[in-house]
Parts: structure tokens; C-alpha cells; sequence
């Protein structure tokens, strides 16, 4: 019997996880990726001996890293146990284990302590760690009145993790149906209320207001506005810690491109898809939305065409449907849609390489640094799109875990400072290199990277117009669609295409969301989609602990 074949368009981890996924479902499965290397926006920029990670850097829940690099071929992993039986075991977070025994052939992940170190305005910080006792003694350093406070935060935080995460993680909401059997819980949980809003009910302390509801910036989403679901993320991380793999998140990549290689599949890098290819029944080329509209193969840059069964966007959401499918064949994702959906916010990351004078660092490897405002930042970068005169930033300096990414004497860092998207009108090619001058002279002038400027040797810089114009990110997001209510669960674009049979899509833009163990569970939510459609054998989708389908 002559195997099916798939198209994966986009090396993320959302592709990546896919083409494994439907590698070993007996796929004869391409990656299709622009770039010369893999990642997408997990792309590593190597220059002056030091290596950058250029995106991703927290990873979480490392069970689902194993759960990739343990697929066999037959063993797609698709039915069981989503989540491990003693997930809430406290002793997981301390325990030294982030990779399993299929993990370990592939890279070595390790667990980092303390989480976060969240630095306030005033130079005292928070060591966010998960240790129950050290975040109380924290906060009742900062604020004794919040201590009753947290636990109840605690309490409200885990109820809305082993609903909305454990139960509900996995759910493709295809329906409105779908959706309607949740909202219940999700109001008896208060999970629909903005998030600041459900933090300011549990802590008077401003400080710790933000220390519990920065987390969404990792993923695009404003505290201010995104629904108290995402309090999950500090049940998330408190249950399963936050972790490193050495050579950094581009070891990753690397490791998941091996082994999607190990299985068979296929990977070509400088083959940009320009268009998805659709026909009618018949399989003449498709011009209109009536009758059958299929998904047959796509077209690259250099206008060779490929063909296959199935095709999976890890794409941009408005580019995959709004650049790549033919406006007169889509019904439901047609040009007013696109244009009306929100945006993430974008991101300036710099890259800087300094010598090590001697002195340690007062740092850690994943530093949050608040500038004076919270509320009124926030405001400026996602509803007024200006660039404020101050800034957060998220300061990453991994050769403090691992030397290995910079050349001996030296340190590698890289700081993300949140800004509004493209949609903004700031010219980047004139105001980028300035604005990165001053977050620099900032971090030594405050006294996190003392004598920076005279220790500097590399200095790089990417900015919206990068998520533009080479990740063919819509206005220059960098997380997807904005987590905002109207596009979460069935409100957020679906990872099988309504308007064309044998496409489907995963990534942040698509269901559940952003962030690196979202986008590992929208590929599950599509590969089980893929399998229910081609009738994939029961005992091929079980075998690697996967979850019951939607």
C-alpha cells in the first residue's frame, strides 16, 4: 500500500512537533522551511564565536519534550494519559530530572533555580523559585498583608491549572458546542476575568501584583487584558520548574530535526512556500468557494510545485490564510477576518557578547527588569502603540549556566524589551539603533552589567521589522494573534482549515495559544485531527502517552 504523504510548511517547534507526529503515523513526511537552518523563530544566530539564541528561551514542561523523542514509527502517541500520574508530586520541581531516556539521546535539558529573578524599579527584587516557603518569607518581606493573600491566589491558580491545563489543554474546540460545555467552569473559576484584575483581588502590593501576572508577556498576552486562565502558567511552571538545554534552545531544535530524520522525514531549508495550491473535485485548479476546495500541494519561491496528501501551515495565521491561499477560495478565514484580528505585541532583542572582568555577575540565568510604570506601559505598547520613553526588558544571560555559547573570558546575553507591533507606524530603520544604545547604557548605568560599553565585543539587534519582513509575521507580531478573550478557545482560528479539505495548522496563531508547550500541544490537537480524517489505525496513534481526542 503506497504511503501518504504531508507537507509541513514552517520549522518551528509547532512544525518540528507535527511532521514527528505524522512521520510516525506513517507519513512520508517534508519540511518545508525559508530560512538556511531550522527553528523558525527558535532560530540560532551564530557570529564572533558566540551563540544566540534569537527567540525561545524558558522551557517547560519537559514531559512533553520527551513525549516527542520518544516516537517510534506505529507509535504516533496520540491516546493515554496526556499528563503523567504524579504530575503534582512537589518533589518534581527539585528533582534534577528534565529529560527523559529519549531526551537524553538527543540533548541534555536541566532544570534552572531560581525560575525568574523579577527585579523591581527600586533595585530589590524576587527570586520566583516555586519553593512554597521562600515566595512566602518574599512576600512577606514586601508585604505581610499578602501572605493570606497568595495562598488563596495559590488555591485559585491551581483550580484554573487542572481545568483549564490538564483537562482542557488538549481540546480542539471546533465547535461552538465545544466551547459552551466549558464556559461554566470557567466562570465558576473566575478564568474570564483580565487577568491584573484577578491578581489585584489576592495582593495590595503593586510589586507583587506584577510579580504574579508578568507571565503572559512570554507569550504575547497583556496582563491587563488577557483572560485569568493564564494564572495557569504559575501552576505550570511551579509543578514542572523551569529548564535550560545546554547549547541552548537551538540544541533543541537540532535535536528534534535529528530525530525527525531518525523516522524518515525530511527537512529542506531555503524553499520558501509562496502559495498553497488548492483544487476542486475534479483536480482542476479551484477559483471560487463553492463545492470542494482541497489542499493539494504548494508552490515554492522558485516555482517548483510539490504535492501531497496532507498539508500543515506552521505559518503566521495572516500569512497562511491572507498570503498563501487564494482569497477566492476561502470562505471563513476571508481578508475582513484577518485584517480585524489582533496582533501580539512585537519585541526589540538584542544580542551582546562582553568580557568577563572577573567580578560575578548579580544576575541570573532569566532576569525580569520592571521599569517604573506597570499599568501605564503596558497601555503604551498594546492599545496607544508608542514607544515610551522607559521600558521593561527580559535580560537572558545563559552562559551562566553554560559557557559553552561565548569564546573562554566572556558571556553571551541577549535582552527582549516588549514594543507595539508594526501597526504602530515607528520607523525602526531610523529609531532601532538608538533605542538599543539606551537599553544598553541603562543596564550599566543601573548596575546590571557594570562597564558594559568598555567590555563590549558584539553587539546585534533585531527588531519588528525582522518578524515582518523574514518570518512573515503579519505587522511584525511575535507571538501570533494577541491572547485576548474573542481569540482564545473556539474564538482562535481552528487547526483544521473550515475552508479547505487535507489543510490544517498549528503554531502560536492557531489553538491553544503561544508559548513553546502551547504550540508542542497544538501539534497533538492537529496530528490527532489528521488522524481521525485519514482513519489512522487505533494501535498506531496509542503506544507513546498521548490524550483522548477532543
Amino acid at each position: 500500500m503506497e504511503r501518504r504523504t504531508a507537507l509541513v510548511i514552517g520549522s518551528g517547534f509547532g512544525g518540528l512537533a507535527t511532521a514527528l507526529r505524522l512521520q510516525s503515523m506513517g507519513f512520508d513526511t517534508t519540511v518545508l522551511e525559508k530560512l538556511d537552518g531550522p527553528g523558525g523563530r527558535a532560530y540560532v544566530r551564530r557570529v564572533d564565536g558566540f551563540t544566540f539564541d534569537m527567540g525561545p528561551t524558558v522551557l517547560t514542561v519537559p514531559h512533553f519534550i520527551e513525549e516527542l523523542f520518544a516516537l517510534e514509527p506505529g507509535k504516533a502517541g496520540l491516546s493515554g494519559p496526556d499528563f503523567p500520574p504524579d504530575i503534582l508530586r512537589a518533589e518534581r520541581i527539585t528533582s534534577g530530572v528534565s529529560g527523559g531516556p529519549a531526551t537524553s539521546r538527543y540533548v541534555d535539558v536541566v532544570p534552572v533555580l531560581p525560575f525568574y529573578r523579577i527585579y523591581f524599579d527600586d533595585g530589590t527584587y524576587f527570586d520566583y523559585d516555586g519553593d512554597p516557603q521562600h515566595t512566602v518569607e518574599q512576600i512577606r518581606a514586601i508585604e505581610p498583608a499578602d501572605v493570606e493573600g497568595y495562598h488563596r491566589f495559590h488555591d485559585a491558580a491551581r483550580a484554573i491549572f487542572e481545568r483549564g491545563f490538564l483537562e482542557l489543554g488538549y481540546t480542539h474546540f471546533s465547535s461552538v458546542q465545544s466551547m459552551l460545555k466549558v464556559v461554566p467552569d470557567l466562570l465558576r473559576l473566575d478564568a474570564v476575568r483580565p487577568l491584573f484584575s484577578f491578581t489585584k483581588r489576592y495582593f495590595k502590593s503593586d510589586k507583587l501584583r506584577a510579580v504574579f501576572s508578568f507571565e503572559p508577556l512570554l507569550v504575547g498576552g497583556n496582563p491587563l487584558a488577557v483572560p485569568a486562565i493564564y494564572a495557569m502558567i504559575h501552576f505550570v511552571e511551579k509543578t514542572w520548574g523551569v529548564h535550560y538545554a545546554k547549547g541552548g534552545t537551538g540544541a533543541l531544535v537540532q535535536g528534534l530535526v535529528r530525530k525527525l530524520q531518525d523516522l524518515g522525514g525530511r527537512i529542506r531549508y531555503g524553499a520558501e512556500v509562496t502559495s498553497i495550491d488548492v483544487v476542486d473535485a475534479a483536480g482542476a485548479r479551484a477559483t471560487g468557494r463553492r463545492g470542494r476546495r482541497i489542499a493539494r500541494g504548494v508552490t515554492l519561491a522558485g516555482g517548483e510545485r510539490l504535492e501531497a496528501d496532507v498539508i500543515v501551515s506552521n505559518a503566521d495565521y495572516a500569512h497562511t490564510y491572507g498570503a498563501l491561499v487564494d482569497p477566492r477560495v476561502r470562505l471563513v478565514h476571508h481578508d475582513a477576518r484577518i485584517a480585524l484580528a489582533k496582533q501580539s505585541m512585537s519585541v526589540v532583542v538584542i544580542y551582546f557578547g562582553f568580557r568577563d572582568d572577573g567580578a560575578p555577575l548579580d544576575l541570573q540565568h532569566h532576569n525580569i527588569i520592571l521599569g517604573p510604570r506597570y499599568e501605564g506601559l503596558l497601555t503604551d505598547i498594546f492599545d496607544r502603540k508608542i514607544l515610551a520613553k522607559d521600558f521593561s526588558q527580559y535580560l537572558h544571560v545563559p552562559t551562566l549556566t553554560d559557557p559553552s555559547l561565548a569564546p573562554p573570558g566572556h558571556h553571551a546575553a541577549y535582552t527582549l524589551i516588549p514594543v507595539p507591533h508594526n501597526g504602530s507606524g515607528i520607523d525602526w530603520s531610523s529609531r532601532g539603533e538608538p533605542f538599543v544604545d539606551d537599553v544598553l547604557r541603562f543596564l550599566e548605568a543601573r548596575g546590571y552589567i557594570p562597564n558594559l560599553a568598555a567590555r563590549l565585543v558584539h553587539k546585534s539587534f533585531i527588531t519588528p521589522d525582522y518578524f515582518e519582513h523574514t518570518l512573515n509575521s503579519h505587522l511584525g507580531n511575535a507571538f501570533g494573534l494577541e491572547p485576548v478573550l474573542w481569540q482564545s478557545a473556539f474564538f482562535r482560528p481552528h487547526n483544521k482549515s473550515e475552508d479547505l479539505e487535507n489543510l490544517y495548522c498549528v503554531g502560536a496563531g492557531f489553538q491553544p495559544g503561544g508559548g513553546t508547550p502551547s504550540v508542542m500541544m497544538s501539534a497533538k490537537i492537529t496530528a490527532r485531527e489528521i488522524a481521525r480524517d485519514y482513519k489512522v489505525a487505533r494501535h498506531v496513534v496509542e503506544a507513546v502517552g498521548g490524550g483522548r481526542p477532543a
